[in-house]
């Protein structure tokens, strides 16, 4: 419930943001009296695309914790948390970035990277992921997940997810106005978009929004396959990341909140293939097995 909440409120929040922005620049008065300003609704459309996945980007790190309940290791107390923190350092120094913040969260076998840029990200790992690993299919993730912060993954996404919002956005209002005009083309009292701009924005909202999550959703699954070949690398060897989703594959991993569920080391395939945000386990041992 805490993270169903958490998820409405910040997306309202990030609307209402967005909405007083759009106003103050004036992009959001793109039905004028004589049509379209598709300059406009462009205008708009980047607003909404790209503001909404950079402040998701921005605020990323303090979502997670609070969503999670991670724990940030400032002061290792035990032999565990002394061995994550001294593996994330040495990962991250072989990967040429600064030092992320390590946290641990109770919850099921997984993990997760997260951070507005490469050097100010976060490891969390889960306890049941600790209990279920050996040390060095443990140091295989945390290599995984260092790797994603190397490769830039998280700006990468939300770069993709703000242009494919964007044209969703555009798309759908186009569309609906080309409707509302073709419908009420007879019609020589009319001023203004009718209701068959607003339900074919919304119907097109949603249509052009699947296929956008399928976009979002292949350019995710090929981070993970070089994220993989990243940890391997910098573990000097496949072998232990071949272990480490070998381990996953017999798990019930974790499911993640939606604003990391991206970021974690397994994910729980859609309901079909084209939604999943992670690559079968197969798939990646195979990908690992085949560089070796």
């Amino acid at each position: 419930m805490k993270r169903i909440l958490l998820f409405l409120a910040t997306n309202l929040a990030v609307v209402v943001v967005l909405g007083v922005v759009a106003n103050l620049l004036g992009v959001n008065r793109f039905l004028t009296s004589n049509g379209l300003n598709l300059g406009a609704l462009l205008g708009f459309a980047a607003v909404m695309g790209f503001g909404g996945a950079f402040i998701s980007l921005l605020i990323s790190k303090p979502i997670a914790k609070w969503s999670t309940g991670a724990q940030v290791i400032e002061h290792p107390s035990n032999s565990t948390e002394f061995w994550l923190v001294d593996s994330v350092s040495r990962l991250s120094k072989a990967a040429g970035i600064n030092m992320p913040e390590v946290a641990i969260y109770d919850g099921e076998p997984n993990a997760f990277a997260t951070g507005a840029t490469k050097n100010s990200s976060l490891v969390a790992v889960s306890t049941g992921l600790l209990q279920s690993m050996s040390r060095e299919e443990a140091e295989a993730v945390l290599a995984h997940e260092v790797a994603h912060i190397a490769n830039g993954d998280m700006v990468t996404l939300t770069l993709i997810q703000g242009v494919v919002n964007t044209f969703v956005v555009f798309l759908s209002r186009v569309v609906g106005y080309l409707v509302d005009s073709f419908l009420r083309r007879n019609d020589e009292e009319s001023s203004g978009p009718g209701l068959a701009y607003m339900a074919t924005t919304i119907v097109c909202d949603i249509l052009f929004g699947v296929i956008a999550s399928i976009i979002v959703a292949w350019f995710s699954r090929q981070r993970e396959f070089r994220a993989d070949a990243g940890a391997a690398k910098l573990m000097g060897s496949a072998r232990p990341m071949v272990g480490a989703l070998r381990r996953l594959g017999g798990l019930s991993t974790g499911e993640l909140p939606q604003s990391v569920a991206t970021a974690g080391i397994a994910g729980r395939p859609g309901w079909m293939a084209l939604f999943a945000s992670h690559p079968p386990i197969e798939e990646r041992i195979a990908a690992l097995n085949a560089v070796k």
